[in-house]
């Protein structure tokens, strides 16, 4: 029989949101249930700060977390390098410390106030006084994506035709367009959030879990037996077919 696999989507700063999805998943499958976190800790949400210290203290009690990294999460460890890095695939105006980013929620988290007088070095400064170095050591290490048989999860998605093994840094956080249109079979089912959807949705060759908690909706919660996918309520399973 196949064990169990868990997955929560992009989580945004909601650590309310974050509570809830893993008191269902443990009252589903135990406290030793496996998860697989989509990545997108950080950013928009109120809580970032709480969310990464959350997941970094299930790590250090020994639950069987993996960590996917999201494109957010890369851009707060860019910004807090040691001199701040920004990403050029974005549009020039568009930085990370901008509301539509969300940057500025995530260190608002942490106690840092700025306002758009301030120059981003200052910003940078007080960000590196006050975010701790485990949660940047957390966010080092986050993975590019996990496999199993049947499944293949990663943040944003995989450009199709190219072999897993072979996807790139950037499709696997950023990618949108190429593999939302592609509708043939991939390799393995592939599990992603990302792009944010109403609520989970089910495509036959991929299975989206961004529930937009980052924009205040619900967290959504998925386990998979295999390739069977059902998503978790406080009611029980409610299977996610393709449509």
């Amino acid at each position: 029989m196949t064990q169990p696999l868990y997955a929560i989507g992009d989580i945004h700063g909601q650590l309310s949101e974050l509570d809830r999805v893993l008191a269902l998943i443990e009252a589903d499958g135990g406290p030793d249930a496996p998860v697989v976190f989509l990545g997108d800790y950080t950013d928009r949400g109120p809580d970032s700060c709480g969310v990464l210290e959350r997941l970094i203290d299930g790590q250090s009690a020994g639950r069987n977390w993996t960590f996917l990294m999201g494109n957010h999460d890369r851009m707060f460890l860019w910004f807090m390098q040691s001199y701040p890095r920004h990403d050029a695939h974005l549009p020039i105006e568009l930085y990370w410390l901008h509301a539509r980013l969300g940057g500025d929620t995530t260190l608002a988290s942490y106690g840092v106030a700025f306002n758009n007088k301030n120059r981003q070095l200052a910003v940078h400064e007080l960000a590196r006084a006050a975010v701790p170095e485990t949660h940047l050591a957390f966010l080092e290490k986050l993975q590019l994506c996990h496999e199993t048989d049947h499944l293949f999860f990663a943040h944003a998605g995989i450009q199709p035709g190219v072999p897993l093994s072979d996807q790139t840094e950037h499709d696997l956080l950023w990618i949108r367009k190429e593999f939302h249109d592609h509708s043939a079979p991939h390799p393995k089912l592939i599990v992603h959030g990302h792009t944010p959807v109403d609520h989970a949705q089910h495509y036959g060759n991929r299975i989206n879990l961004d529930s937009g908690a980052g924009y205040g909706k619900p967290l959504t919660a998925a386990v998979f037996e295999g390739a069977d996918c059902y998503i978790l309520s406080e009611q029980g399973r409610v299977a996610l077919t393709p449509h």
